[in-house]
């Protein structure tokens, strides 16, 4: 079973959603699964050196402060339960996506794509660094065990933007509005962080079904 999870490195609910196919993967044991990782950009609009994250979030919420303050409560209670700090107040800037989205292509060539997504969600949720910027890409790269040389060649050098942004298009093409979603065999589309039990429920009645086709 082909699975990809399309997702944006700055979705509070896309790092819920992975915490949870993780714990999914490790009920069911992943056999038979396998899992990619696709872009999506939540905005962007968002410059290159990105905009500062107060003044978004008040431009997207308008003047209730209290429905932003109510919406990132009940995000800290769901990654308290998963062993997520969000660190809302800390983060100072909305970065634009595309260089992240990048770094997880390529992890995915070096075999830790699902690791340089942890790392991505941690830098920016947890410890508050700025993910738009190159050197916390390197960084994160470095963390990963990959050749931070090649990295930085590769962002200098441009490599991939077009790719990620057909990536992105797609998805939409598809009709994926929201993330994270789960799009299974490039047929069906899960969407919204699913509670672990859902995944496993789903993987185990879709790799019956290959196993039953496979024997007729």
């Amino acid at each position: 079973m082909q699975l990809d999870v399309v997702s944006d490195t700055v979705c509070p609910w896309c790092y819920i959603g992975k915490k949870r196919l993780d714990q999914a993967l490790a009920l069911h044991g992943g056999e038979g699964i396998t899992l990619r990782w696709r872009p999506f950009q939540l905005d962007a609009s968002i410059p290159d050196g990105g905009v500062n994250r107060k003044a978004y979030m008040e431009k997207k919420f308008g003047s209730d402060p209290d429905r932003a303050k109510g919406v990132a409560k009940a995000i800290r209670e769901y990654g308290d339960a998963l062993g997520i700090t969000f660190n809302f107040d800390r983060i100072e800037i909305s970065p634009n996506t595309l260089d992240s989205h990048r770094l997880i292509r390529w992890a995915g060539t070096a075999g830790c794509q699902g690791e340089m997504v942890d790392i991505l969600f941690r830098r920016y949720f947890t410890d508050a660094e700025d993910i738009g910027r190159r050197d916390v890409l390197i960084d994160a790269a470095a963390e990963a065990g990959m050749d931070t040389d090649i990295v930085e060649g590769l962002l200098e050098q441009g490599a991939d933007r077009e790719l990620i942004q057909r990536e992105d298009a797609m998805a939409r093409q598809m009709g994926i509005q929201g993330v994270p979603s789960f799009v299974i065999n490039s047929k069906w589309v899960m969407v919204g962080a699913q509670e672990t039990q859902a995944l496993v429920r789903m993987f185990e009645k879709l790799l019956a079904k290959e196993a039953e086709d496979a024997a007729q």
